[in-house]
């Protein structure tokens, strides 16, 4: 395989809302080129890019995979990106390394949610963009309709640089706006096409439409604008050149028309690419951080000092840790040493490999602006950067993703499988960095977080068919706390007698609430000895340990004060046994006397949506016994502020996501522990003791 210089590579990511096709496009990309001996399509789960198990079964992409064909001479780097929201982040982690996007649109449903947010994604990394009308073979499709919606939601900077031949399932070629020639395509789905004339009906329009690019491509350009004025047309190469200059600058968007699955266009969309999308060296190089986290300005080729960064890792159960890394600067070589800068360690490099989905092409090296994957690396994960060495440490950015926003509890089916279960998952982690792993000290639960439920239920799936790992998913419970509102002054007094040596341990205290917060305080008021020194600590303990147990329903009694003030004890028999029960007795008494009650967790929460949909969100979260704090608009988006009992927020993805129709997202984290209202709570405190929790549970022998 040729190793190409950072001038002649070209990297896109696919982009765009599930089911748009983007998929299908790579697979034609690779078939035209080449790349690829035959058409993989999606339904029958033999596509390069959508190669592991669960996305084979469900047909969607579940995580972003790389790919490349050679065209024009060029190297054009593809990553295929997830277009459903539970995995758009990987999108967007991805969208970092590549000088250009592919936008995919449906030509029946037009812009849909997803392709607003990966708009918004490429505005954020001032990505150029090229816009593909897909599917256009389908019944109900329509090239005017999906350019209207096109225009309203995404900007007038999308412009079409082709029409359609023919619509719905006669859909048969393109017209070049450009060029102004037409391109048959057979139905055999090989993309071979004939240039032919454009038919007369057509003719008006592509006239039209082109003078419409030519303009806009004159006013770009100075130069161009005197020419244009002089002749009133501008050649194919001037339309060309000023078309990629201006995509560079990102002041116009050029609109293809395909049907990937039919494999018509997509030999022009290589084109686009080709012509339109900037090479490495025409972008500036990100600025990376070196010794003291000075800013370090790079030139992006070759020759500089070694920089990559990673952009994604796979955990692969044959291969092991899959690095994919895209060079920024220098060349890495195959079996070369090189320093990860943000681990501070050295890491030792074998072959290099060219990803074509999950096949590797191995390379002697790739130069800057190239992307490619290593294997086996010991401490690198996505966002480290690898360079040349210690005394000279090279790195970027690390991404920074959102918190996840839902969390399940995870159970092994089989007790045996603990130990894997922790193993594969620590694995799994590597692989996707907005997954949370935590064990929840007081419900005893293994807690995976993510981004929504189809995002864990896929988590379940990889751990069953790469690792060998069954679990259940349950919703989590909820970390009930309980505490006091009244005070109480007890006596505890543990008396027993069996032949021998007794026992006696005889404890009075004070239990009074604290502030909302400061969980326990014990404080020793004991004066002239009635307690000896020795036994207090156990005192304090037979209370610590009988708190934990709770009183009402099982849960940790917390946010209240204990003061001891007096006692007695008996020379023989009194020991820290007895003043631990002593003190655990002094506890419950006071429980029944100082009005305990549930407290629960509430969070904060905000909530994105579309200001349309902003009146039934607030509706919803009032009914879910939340406080809205405010509302803010935040670019396209409104914010919902609130805070929300963390009991009524374990069903809401799927409430949001039926009322905004996907549009919405949200991200909570805790706040405080508030009472739980008073009707509620003897639902809950039944609900404790049915699960084998509460005073009863823990009674003392």
């Amino acid at each position: 395989m040729k190793v190409y210089d950072t001038a002649q590579i070209r990297n896109v990511a696919l982009v765009g809302h599930g089911g748009s096709g983007k998929t299908s496009l790579a697979s034609a990309m690779l078939f035209c080129s080449g790349a690829a001996n035959r058409l993989g399509k999606v339904d029958q789960g033999n596509t390069v890019t959508d190669y592991d198990e669960e996305e084979i079964a469900r047909k969607i992409s579940l995580s972003s995979a790389l790919a490349f064909a050679e065209w024009n001479k060029l190297k054009v780097n593809i990553i295929d990106t997830p277009g459903f929201g539970n995995f758009i982040w990987d999108t967007w982690a991805c969208m970092k390394v590549v000088e250009g996007v592919v936008v995919t649109v449906c030509g029946v449903a037009g812009v849909e949610v997803q392709t607003e947010k990966v708009w918004k994604f490429a505005d954020d990394y001032q990505l150029p963009r090229i816009v593909v009308i897909n599917k256009l073979d389908r019944e109900r499709s329509s090239f005017e309709r999906a350019m209207e919606s096109i225009t309203k939601l995404l900007g007038r900077g999308a412009v079409p640089v082709q029409m359609p031949l023919g619509e719905e399932k006669d859909m048969h070629g393109v017209i070049d706006l450009l060029k102004m020639k037409a391109y048959e395509y057979p139905k055999d789905e090989s993309g071979k096409c004939k240039e032919v004339e454009i038919p007369a009906h057509l003719k008006e329009a592509a006239a039209q439409r082109r003078g419409q690019i030519v303009e806009l491509v004159a006013e770009m350009d100075d130069k161009l604008m005197e020419k244009f004025f002089e002749s009133g047309e501008l050649s194919e190469e001037e339309m060309i050149t000023g078309l990629h200059n201006a995509v560079r600058e990102r002041k116009i968007f050029p609109v293809l028309a395909a049907s990937a699955l039919a494999n018509i266009g997509v030999g022009q969309v290589l084109n686009a690419i080709s012509d339109f999308i900037p090479a490495p060296s025409e972008r500036p190089t990100p600025a990376a951080k070196g010794n003291g986290d000075q800013s370090v300005e790079l030139a992006g080729a070759d020759t500089g000092p070694l920089a990559a960064y990673v952009f994604k890792t796979v955990a692969d159960p044959y291969a092991g840790r899959i690095t994919m890394l895209r060079v920024y600067s220098g060349a890495l070589k195959a079996d070369s040493s090189v320093y990860n800068a943000i681990k501070e360690t050295p890491e030792k490099l074998g072959a290099i490999a060219l990803m074509q989905g999950k096949q590797q092409v191995f390379v002697p090296e790739v130069k800057a602006g190239d992307l490619a994957a290593v294997t086996k690396l010991k401490d690198t994960l996505t966002g480290h950067t690898l360079c040349a060495d210690k005394a000279h440490p090279l790195h970027f950015e690390p991404p920074h993703f959102p918190e996840a926003s839902i969390s399940y509890a995870l159970e092994p089916k089989s007790r045996g499988d603990e130990e894997k279960i922790s193993s594969a998952l620590h694995r799994l982690l590597d692989e996707d960095p907005t997954m949370r792993v935590t064990r929840d000290i007081q419900t005893h639960e293994t807690l995976v977080s993510g981004n929504g439920q189809m995002h864990l239920e896929v988590l379940v799936a990889k751990l069953k068919h790469r690792f060998g790992v069954d679990v259940i998913l349950h919703p989590p419970k909820v970390p009930y706390r309980e505490t006091i509102k009244g005070k109480a002054d007890v006596q505890g007094r543990y008396k027993k007698q069996s032949g021998g040596r007794g026992q006696y341990g005889d404890c009075k205290a004070r239990f009074e609430p604290l502030p909302r917060g400061k969980d326990f305080e014990f404080v020793n008021d004991i004066f002239g000895g009635s307690i000896p020194r020795n036994y207090i600590p156990a005192v304090e303990k037979g209370i610590q340990e009988a708190r934990t147990k709770g009183f009402l329903a099982g849960y940790p009694m917390v946010d209240f004060k204990v003061i001891l003030y007096d006692g007695s004890y008996h020379a023989v028999d009194s020991s820290d046994m007895a003043f631990k029960i002593a003190g655990s007795m002094a506890y419950k008494k006071a429980m029944e006397q100082a009005h305990a009650t549930l407290l629960e967790p509430v969070m904060n929460v905000e909530v994105y949506a579309p200001e349309a949909f902003m009146g039934d969100l607030m509706g919803d979260l009032n009914s879910r016994r939340g406080r809205v704090q405010g509302m803010e608009p935040r670019g396209s988006v409104n914010v919902i502020k609130a805070t929300v009992p963390m009991s009524e927020m374990l069903t809401y993805e799927q409430v949001l996501n039926s009322t905004t129709g996907g549009r919405g997202s949200y991200h909570m984290e805790f706040s405080h522990y508030d009472e739980v209202p008073g009707h509620l709570q003897p639902k809950i405190i039944e609900q404790a003791k049915a699960e084998g929790r509460g005073p009863a549970a823990h009674e003392e022998e």
